[in-house]
């Protein structure tokens, strides 16, 4: 008896075959194939945001529900933050270290009101960022697509189910647990036309190409971003597995088609659905500790974010004649590391970050006009690092977890043969 085995086809051959014709589309340059590409890569966009906020508030709450004490939130929280904090603060400061190094602005007018201008920008961008933390009601964070809002009501719902009596407790977590698997079948269908959003994705790359401006200016600003991501990415977060002995090749391998999400859809949070996929099945990171470890990520490590927003308000800034001493722009390691936090993991959120800076400093904004038409690739790469990023803490979190349990399991077999 001959049983016929079916063939899957490879997800990389599709995706290549989409880039090709995506590339077709871009050199005929033909305008009805760029609005059905805007109109695609449109709709695809619309069907991530549907399932990216309920994934953060449904992993959160539903892998808290099923913990047995606050303690284990407790564990994982400070973990997460511990290498979100380290992480981010290594990206800003290789970023300053390059700007310093290339310098990419080489004259510059000393301004007085500097110092001032970053205490006003702290103050404009921080007290609306604190109100925004806790919503008015349940629907709000929700409607407003506010991550952080999504993020602090996934916490206050599992402190209070792990504050209920276990009956109640198991009830929630199984409901909770059973939405957030109808939510991953979802995500499941999304991914499946991946290979018609790539050539949607890439056919718009072409035509921004088309209206790309004098490289030549920028040079040396773009150098210091994509060399500050490509640090970061290749040798900083490899060093950290490796110090955790976890082999970096076996992490980017297994979690190369959530970083092919994240690159072509230009969000980290778009491709968050994948990330927990590829943590759980192909690094095999536990489920508990990868649906609370990477939506935490995905809100608050952005390492990519923090290298382009110190280096793009320093660039922008110093062209307009302002001058900061070596003090100053180590103070931009601190405030870039805390708005690439607060930063949601959605396209151009580093660049809206960046000219919310700029603006409070009163800098004159045309330059961020002549950088747009490059951000898009620069986008594409900090999504995928910031995913990459979020996989590595997560895969580090999952190690030292892992440690704990396996001294407490000997020390319990210690006392069980004392006994």
């Amino acid at each position: 008896m001959c049983l016929v085995e079916k063939r899957k086809i490879n997800p990389n051959m599709l995706f290549g075959i989409a880039i090709f014709f995506a590339l077709i589309a871009g050199f005929l340059n033909n305008q009805f194939l760029f609005q059905l590409a805007e109109t695609i890569s449109q709709l695809f966009i619309n069907l991530l945001k549907l399932v990216s906020l309920p994934i953060i508030f449904l992993s959160i709450v539903s892998t808290a529900a099923g913990m047995d004490n606050m303690e284990q939130i407790k564990l994982l929280g400070r973990k997460v933050i511990k290498y979100t904090l380290l992480t981010t603060l290594i990206a800003a400061t290789i970023a300053l270290m390059l700007f310093i190094i290339i310098e990419p602005v080489r004259e510059g007018a000393s301004l007085a009101a500097a110092q001032s201008a970053m205490k006003e920008t702290a103050q404009a961008s921080y007290w609306s960022f604190f109100i925004q933390i806790v919503p008015s009601n349940i629907v709000q964070p929700f409607n407003e697509n506010n991550v952080i809002g999504v993020l602090f009501l996934a916490m206050i719902f599992s402190f209070a189910i792990i504050s209920l009596p276990t009956q109640h407790r198991t009830t929630l977590h199984t409901f909770f647990s059973s939405v957030y698997a109808a939510i991953i079948a979802i995500t499941k269908w999304i991914v499946a036309i991946m290979p018609i959003a790539i050539w949607a994705f890439v056919t718009l790359f072409m035509r921004d190409l088309h209206n790309g401006l004098d490289i030549k200016s920028l040079a040396l600003y773009l150098t210091c971003v994509l060399a500050a991501n490509v640090i970061q990415a290749g040798v900083v977060l490899p060093l950290l597995l490796k110090f955790k002995k976890i082999s970096p090749w076996r992490m980017f391998k297994g979690m190369s088609p959530a970083l092919s999400v994240a690159f072509f859809t230009k969000s980290s949070a778009a491709a968050l659905p994948m990330a927990i996929r590829c943590a759980e099945e192909n690094v095999g990171i536990s489920r508990r500790v990868a649906s609370f470890s990477l939506p935490l990520c995905t809100t608050i490590n952005m390492n990519a974010c923090a290298a382009f927003i110190l280096i793009t308000v320093l660039f922008v800034s110093m062209s307009q004649g302002i001058s900061f001493s070596y003090p100053e722009m180590a103070l931009w390691i601190i405030l870039s590391t805390i708005a690439a936090i607060g930063n949601a993991g959605v396209p151009m959120g580093c660049y809206f970050l960046a000219s919310a800076f700029l603006a409070a400093m009163n800098v004159p904004l045309h330059i961020l006009g002549i950088i747009l038409p490059f951000y898009s690739l620069i986008d594409m790469l900090e999504s995928a690092i910031n995913v990459w990023s979020d996989s590595c803490v997560a895969a580090v979190v999952q190690q030292e977890v892992s440690e704990i349990e396996i001294k407490e399991h000997s020390g319990n077999v210690c006392l069980s043969r004392a006994s």
